[in-house]
């Protein structure tokens, strides 16, 4: 018989499962359960973005495109960069369509890291990071933010984490979990302490358009970080579009070169009926991001008036669709709070841990529901807390 010990990778067979997905597999068959797990936008894909797709796929095309992508929707993605964040790219080299916003990642992972190189990943944050750093032979480092500093950067942390070997630095804002978010200000101060370096920074913009009382700042606008910064944003979360897979790089036209290659080998190009969705999305949905920003908020308050009225801390954010309540004073770990609220209470959020050990004490919970939804949601953890 085979010995499958020898046969896997030793990478991939000791790393984790993703937290997230297991307390939402927990949530399958379990209709008495209700959940605040997912990072989904509860809005269905605008119809003017879905009749495009539908229209693309009446009209025939369903042919490759190329592999970067169809070029319209690369020049229109440029155009909607430098018109909502003031970023300069060319469509026509410097942008690639991915399958989401993970393909984009994982690509400027693999095209800059090779064994040995550090990474700096602050955390808490989404789980894909480190093990796209560890498959690339990579070694991750820790920067722990803090709920005191509002989950941010500290520019003197991160100073103190440089070494030779540093290759690239994540910065993943606004941020999955804790809704945190970087001022142009505070960003400066990250770009001074990088400067002279060769590092690279990968900038996951995925909720660029989810800010709240604050336009977002991407690192590849501050001055001399343009040459540096790998942009992986998409369509998912601004465009209620998650299953149609839609993702994008935009890089240096010698970064995008390298990992265009890889994105030849592994993919080919991004589905065709999901880019001409997108290229609908990207020339004439800036109205409905206006729309469900707007939802988004008004969840976002009702969230934390709530959380006063239960006497749980939260950290307000100011970006995305989450919120990190602070669940320490329950005597209770992250994951024991969490499947006890499930188990007995019959609610579903996600513990602080599945997003590296800096989120022990918190818990993730998602506001992309309705109100009625999250109200019902929150009058369990009420109900539970009263009883520990």
């Amino acid at each position: 018989m085979i010995d499958y010990s020898k046969v896997l990778s030793s990478t991939v067979s000791e790393m984790k499962p993703s937290g997230i997905r297991k307390f939402f597999d927990l949530l399958q068959g379990r209709d008495d359960v209700v959940g605040l797990t997912v990072g989904q936008p509860d809005f269905v894909t605008p119809w003017h973005i879905r009749e495009a797709g539908i229209d693309s796929l009446k009209d025939g095309k369903t042919y490759y495109t190329s592999n970067a992508g169809l070029e319209e929707l690369r020049v229109e993605i440029a155009n909607y960069l430098e018109r909502r964040f003031s970023l300069k790219y060319d469509g026509a080299s410097e942008v690639i369509v991915t399958v989401g916003g993970s393909e984009a990642i994982d690509l400027a992972v693999r095209a800059c890291v090779e064994p040995g190189d550090e990474v700096i990943i602050p955390t808490p944050c989404f789980v894909c990071y480190e093990p796209c750093v560890r498959l690339a032979g990579g070694t991750p480092v820790i920067l722990e933010t803090k709920a005191k500093n509002n989950f941010k950067v500290d520019p003197e942390e991160l100073r103190a984490l440089i070494t030779p070997k540093t290759k690239m630095l994540v910065l993943a804002y606004p941020n999955n979990p804790t809704g945190a978010i970087m001022t142009k200000e505070e960003l400066e101060e990250i770009a001074e302490v990088i400067r002279d370096t060769n590092i690279v920074v990968l900038s996951d913009e995925i909720y660029s358009e989810l800010t709240y009382g604050r336009k977002h700042t991407s690192f590849a606008s501050i001055e001399g970080m343009h040459e540096r910064t790998i942009v992986a944003s998409g369509f998912s979360k601004s465009y209620a579009m998650t299953g149609w897979r839609m993702g994008y790089i935009a890089a240096p036209k010698i970064l995008a070169k390298q990992m265009l290659k890889l994105h030849q080998y592994v993919i080919m190009c991004a589905p065709t009926t999901s880019q001409f969705a997108a290229l609908e999305a990207v020339k004439n949905g800036d109205s409905d991001i206006e729309m469900m920003k707007e939802e988004y908020d008004r969840r976002r308050k009702y969230l934390l008036k709530r959380f006063a009225k239960m006497g749980i801390e939260c950290f307000e954010p100011e970006g995305a669709f989450y919120a990190f309540p602070n669940i320490g004073k329950f005597g209770l770990s992250s994951e024991e709070f969490c499947e006890r609220l499930l188990n007995e209470y019959k609610c579903a959020i996600v513990p602080g841990n599945a997003f590296g050990e800096t989120g022990e004490g918190f818990a993730r919970i998602s506001y992309a529901y309705s109100i009625k939804h999250i109200d019902q949601a929150l009058d369990r953890i009420e109900e539970f807390v009263k009883t520990i």
